[in-house]
This record gives structure tokens, C-alpha cells and sequence, in this order.
């Protein structure tokens, strides 16, 4: 595997985008739809979208890596490993870690996956004419 470093600038946009996105949601939204799931939807996309700044990598690889690492971290919350931690009462934390687990959670953070697969594929097809 031949994983390319370097800044690629389309993806760093995109990270900031998204990053603006999730401050929004996080800050403006208190509703029952969009900061639960909308939140957890757009985030593994901009996961996706840190790597990729840095890093020319597979699509499925990465994409697969990025939806591990999210399931990985909620299932740490079902375990509440911010509260062993000591950490229940720091704000970043709460927000990076979460607090409670959730299957509607996985299932954003694959609907997010898809979505960056099906992009991707698009992308990568419109590229070839």
C-alpha cells in the first residue's frame, strides 16, 4: 500500500465546512432530529475529510477505517469510559467522547459511510472523461 502525504486542499476545505457545520448544529440546534442525528451523520464524513487532507488513501479503506473508529468510540460510551476516566465533567470531552451509547448513533455513522462512498465512486467515474 502507497499512501501518498501531503495537503490536499480540496479535502481541507471541505473539513473546514463540515467543521463549521457540526459547531452549528452543536450550538443552534436543539431539536430531535437534526443535533442527534444529523450531528452524528456529517461527523464521520468529516473524519473522512481530516485523513484525506493529509493523506491520499484508498476510498474503502479509509472510509471502512473512519466508520471503525466511530463505532469504536461509541461503544466506549456504552462503557462509559469518560466517567473512568474522570473526565464527566470537561466539556471538550463530553463533546469529543460522548456520554451515552447509541444504536441510532451506528446507524447515522453508516449512513455517513455510504454516502462518502457512493461521493467518492461518483467522483472518482466523472473523473475518467
Amino acid at each position: 500500500m502507497n499512501y501518498k502525504f501531503g495537503f490536499y486542499k480540496y479535502y481541507f476545505l471541505l473539513t473546514l465546512l463540515l467543521l463549521l457545520i457540526e459547531f452549528i448544529i452543536g450550538a443552534d440546534f436543539h431539536d430531535a432530529i437534526i443535533r442527534p442525528y444529523g450531528g452524528d451523520f456529517l461527523v464521520v464524513i468529516l473524519i473522512y475529510c481530516v485523513v484525506k487532507s493529509f493523506v491520499n488513501t484508498p476510498v474503502l479503506q479509509t472510509a471502512c477505517a473512519v466508520l471503525i473508529f466511530a463505532i469504536l468510540v461509541e461503544i466506549l460510551q456504552y462503557f462509559h469510559l469518560i466517567n473512568l476516566l474522570g473526565w464527566q465533567h470537561s466539556t471538550f470531552a463530553r463533546l469529543m467522547l460522548g456520554t451515552s451509547f447509541s444504536f441510532t448513533d451506528i446507524f447515522a455513522y453508516i449512513l455517513g459511510t455510504l454516502l462518502v462512498i457512493i461521493v467518492e465512486k461518483i467522483k472518482q467515474s466523472m473523473s475518467h472523461f
